[in-house]
């Protein structure tokens, strides 16, 4: 797949986190299977800010997922998936930096052309949106 780009200093902190580093390999993997994916299966290294997981997974989407669960947190600033394996290839989806003054509605019309789509995107990114009226400025979004 490939590395991708991170804010290091936002999205959730997990025990063991900085700004200067990411969490320990552990806390990482449990952040993954909090979100309901199959940690067991993969291998997550973290060094300074970069984290690398690799292992095989069924979908690009939950692939993607992955990476905004580890990328989406404090001290991360690049996950590299060039050892991620997926099974069902598809075509991936966008990835999105939410900028400040950026709401939901204005990310959905810039991609969609309709703001009332942004459910989708919603849908799409948990993690790191819980709550759709609160997202952050440096978090990463998939726009499928």
């Amino acid at each position: 797949m490939g590395f991708f780009d991170f804010v290091k200093n936002v999205g959730k902190k997990l025990v063991g986190a900085s700004e200067a580093q990411a969490a320990p390999a552990p806390e990482l993997a449990k952040e993954v299977a909090s979100h309901g994916f199959d940690a067991g299966s993969l291998q997550i290294q973290s060094s300074g800010n970069n984290v690398q997981v690799s292992g095989q997974v069924k979908s690009q989407e939950e692939a993607e997922r992955i990476i905004l669960a580890l990328g989406n947190t404090v001290g991360v600033s690049q996950v590299d998936t060039s050892q991620l394996i997926v099974s069902n290839e598809a075509a991936a989806a966008k990835m999105y930096t939410v900028k400040k003054g950026d709401t939901l509605w204005k990310i959905a019309e810039a991609h969609y052309g309709k703001g009332s789509e942004y459910p989708k995107i919603v849908a799409a990114n948990n993690p790191p949106i819980v709550n759709p009226d609160l997202i952050q400025p440096g978090w990463v979004l998939r726009i499928p």
